[in-house]
């Protein structure tokens, strides 16, 4: 018999990246009471790794819960970026509707489509939170207009369409029904979540059934699953069979030694969770996002939808450059390969597969930020190794025709610049769809379809060419026919062709050359590149050149030499900058740039016999 638990409701937050959902997660955990009086609490409190506050995104989703009245409201603050969309399609399964929120000013974005169509599709209800009322260009009513436009070009139901909208500032820490009368504080929030959001149902005397939609990792007990419980009741010391809706075959037998349910922030032991709850549970080694737990009496596990392919890969590597081994504490190829596998336990859109040398291994994902947040988290850890440039990923289509992955981008730029954006993503192939104004006029906005390809190495372009104040917004949008070449680089590389120390002589000649990425006093080897030149051809520069000393003195000879300050590239400026025939080396310390053959004469040859 199916009921209904009414003390629970589940509900994630989903919105475009910077919209403030991790700061409206802020607020709803001060106001319900979870943190003490006088307690400090960092800002954005559920981003907790390093990567997470420093960029301001949220990466992974978190769970957590919060008391309003006789109410527990498990909230899961999911990721903006289209990169790891992955995260938020699979927690959409534990919850029973979900909180859009939108920017007052900048309304409806790709991203906020993405994730909205997502809910949609699942037939959850959907509350409509339109955040940062307090901006001075802040306009609620055209952005309820747009948001509603969104909801019917998605299909959306009538009773999805009639849903509740709130006006809140997350920072204010205030919520209110009416855009024009700002409240004082959530609880007009937490009353529509209460409200709005049905109640989980199940049946709680049927056999237990959890559906993991999560998995955390933690040194001491391994894997943890995060799911819900759908049926049943779960128990510790319960003897459960893990299957999976895509592999009917595979039944393992296991014991569920520690359970667990959210608190506040913290995770909480207890012995049994009913239907509706959302739960961890640790102790079972192979555990994996999509499994059900069910009762041995009755093995029926729940379908789980196949996550979105990655549509970008990178090949990573053993550094065998000159200076290898020197700044890193993991350096071999196992090191590296059981880093990569590990990731998998924690990362569904990730795939790592071998390759036919054991030094190298293709790992794919869903965008070029995606596998740099990898990036950065391994050399952290100590790795030191190498990575190619981003490639796309091609299918085939049955007539053989080569198809690649498109992208959506959304562009919005100051008029002055909107000529420049055009005419570098035409010759990327990227094809204009549409174009208007926004923001009274000052701003245009560009819709480009373009292939992911056209995409890699062109941010750094974009913000100079944008003076920074450019936003670009980019979401997938399937396999179409290959779209012909594109020359990703125009400019060659400055390349060290002797080992060594940057001297501060050889820099100030080679710096007529071009763009310098290193200063003096750098370790340096042959074929390694220390800048960019403005030639289209790479050119080979001495930059460990000595003075020679002579008798003969000069009253300008001993000036001091004036260096340009180089460009310090950030990961991803670096594996934007890279071409096909250099890589990345990676320690925790540096990052260079290299070319793949080091030797000037075997990468002259490779060229000939490539032409």
């Amino acid at each position: 018999m199916r009921q209904k638990r009414e003390d629970v409701r589940n509900v994630a937050i989903i919105a475009h990246v910077d919209h403030g959902k991790t700061t409206l997660v802020d607020e709803l955990l001060k106001q319900s009471g979870v943190f003490r009086a006088g307690q400090e609490v960092a800002e954005r409190v559920m981003d907790s790794n390093d990567i997470e506050r420093e960029r301001g995104i949220t990466i992974l989703s978190k769970n957590t819960a919060v008391m309003y009245k006789n109410t527990k409201i498990n909230i899961i603050d999911t990721p903006g970026h289209a990169d790891f969309g992955g995260e938020v399609e699979r927690v959409l399964k534990m919850v029973n509707g979900v909180i859009l929120v939108v920017d007052a000013f900048e309304g409806a974005m790709p991203q906020t489509k993405f994730v909205l169509r997502k809910a949609l599709e699942l037939k959850l209800p959907v509350i409509v939170c339109i955040n940062k009322i307090d901006r001075p260009e802040a306009r609620p009513d055209e952005v309820v207009d747009e948001v509603l436009e969104l909801f019917l070009e998605l299909d959306a139901d009538d009773a999805q369409l009639d849903c509740p909208f709130v006006f809140a500032s997350a920072k204010a820490g205030t919520a209110s029904m009416d855009a024009d009368a700002p409240g004082t504080d959530m609880e007009p929030l937490f009353e529509t979540i209460v409200n709005y959001i049905p109640a989980p149902e199940g049946d709680p005397d049927a056999g237990t059934q959890v559906l993991i939609s999560t998995i955390d990792y933690n040194e001491y007990v391994g894997r943890i699953g995060v799911g819900k419980v759908d049926n049943g009741t779960i128990r510790v010391n319960q003897e459960v069979v893990i299957c999976n809706h895509h592999e009917p075959d595979k039944q393992t037998k296991v014991k569920v030694s520690k359970l667990y349910e959210f608190d506040g922030l913290n995770k909480v032991e207890v012995k049994e969770a009913s239907i509706g709850s959302i739960v961890a549970i640790s102790g079972i080694t192979d555990i994996h996002i999509g499994d059900t737990l069910c009762s041995p009496e009755s093995v029926e596990p729940i379908p789980f939808q196949k996550i979105s392919e990655p549509t970008i890969s990178m090949e990573f590597m053993v550094n065998d450059s000159p200076l290898a081994g020197l700044e890193g504490k993991y350096v071999t190829s196992r090191h590296l390969r059981d880093r990569l596998f590990r990731e998998l336990n924690t990362d569904v859109s990730l795939r790592v597969e071998e390759t036919d040398s054991p030094d190298r291994f293709k790992v794919s994902g869903r965008g070029e930020l995606h596998l740099s947040v990898l990036i950065e988290n391994m050399r952290r850890e100590g790795f030191e190794f190498a990575v190619s440039k981003a490639e796309v990923l091609y299918h085939t289509d049955e007539n053989g025709k080569t198809l690649e992955p498109m992208e959506l981008a959304y562009i919005d730029v100051p008029n002055e610049f909107s000529g420049a954006v055009i005419e570098k993503l035409g010759q990327r192939k990227g094809e204009l769809r549409n174009m208007g104004t926004i923001s009274g006029g000052t701003y245009t906005r560009l819709e480009f379809s373009i292939p992911a390809r056209g995409l890699i190495g062109y941010r750094g372009e974009f913000l100079t060419d944008t003076k920074g104040n450019g936003i670009l917004n980019t979401v997938f949008d399937g396999y179409a026919p290959y779209k012909g070449d594109i020359q990703y680089r125009k400019q060659g590389s400055l390349i060290a062709f002797e080992a060594g120390e940057s001297i501060t002589y050889g820099l100030f000649n080679a710096q007529e050359r071009g763009t310098l990425f290193i200063g003096p006093g750098e370790k340096v080897y042959a074929g390694m590149v220390v800048g960019q030149t403005g030639k289209t051809e790479d050119i080979e520069i001495n930059v460990c050149k000595k003075k020679q000393l002579t008798n003969t003195r000069s009253s300008s000879a001993d000036e001091a030499l004036r260096l340009t300050p180089p460009k310090i590239l950030s990961l991803e400026q670096a594996l934007d900058f890279i071409d096909t025939d250099e890589l990345l080396e990676v320690t925790p310390e540096k990052l260079r740039i290299r070319k793949k053959i080091l030797d000037p004469t075997l990468r002259k040859r490779a060229a000939i016999n490539k032409k």
